[in-house]
């Protein structure tokens, strides 16, 4: 078959491709560019195949860049967006292997962001923070290494959450008090010798 026709698109990076007078499929310009697709061009069904494949694999990586564009994620929330796009296994692994290449994804460089803003913003306990790491894909050694850096302030971080609170139960008893802070700052993911000594020294 022979490229017969290559017509520019309203999209001045696209092209139309026409093989044997008829119109066959739309391309990006790099793809045409990297593959030398050229009007009266000899081509067959197996070339078109390949060229075809990269201009999916090529959508897969953009798609991919610009789900990154506001903030990093993980290779998980990476691979359920693409599954959820119809993407196929191959081109799933291809990208991931180019984000990793250019250094566009890094599970453990997630972790340390994510633990930092959710400890700096949120004032989450560890437990929470890990749990969140684990739930978006970070193996769990990661989660619990990075999550450890920031265990040191637990206590203080907990002391805040509940001097603040505290204030919206002033009307309560002490047993109801105590219930309602303790589950609070549990929810919030601190660990039970945390949230107890935190009620020692608030609840009296």
């Amino acid at each position: 078959m022979k490229i017969t026709k290559i017509k520019p698109q309203n999209n001045k990076d696209r092209v139309n491709i026409y093989l044997d007078g008829e119109f066959a499929f739309g391309l990006s310009l790099e793809i045409a560019y990297k593959y030398s697709l050229k009007e009266d061009t000899e081509i067959d069904e197996s070339y078109v195949k390949n060229v075809l494949k990269a201009e999916e694999q090529n959508k897969a990586n953009d798609y991919a860049l610009k789900f990154l564009s506001n903030r990093w994620r993980t290779e998980k929330e990476i691979v359920d967006k693409m599954n959820k796009k119809g993407f196929d296994e191959e081109i799933i692994n291809k990208t991931l292997a180019y984000l990793k290449k250019y250094n566009f994804i890094d599970d453990r460089r997630f972790a340390e962001i994510y633990t930092e803003e959710k400890v700096r913003l949120k004032k989450l306990g560890s437990y929470r923070i890990k749990y969140e790491l684990q739930n978006k894909g970070v193996d769990e050694s990661i989660a619990s290494e990075i999550v450890e850096k920031y265990s040191n302030n637990e206590y203080e971080r907990a002391m805040e959450l509940a001097t603040k609170k505290i204030k919206s139960y002033k009307n309560d008893d002490k047993n109801a008090i105590y219930r309602k802070l303790g589950g609070y700052l549990q929810r919030r993911g601190y660990s039970f010798e945390c949230v107890s000594k935190v009620l020692r020294e608030l609840v009296k």
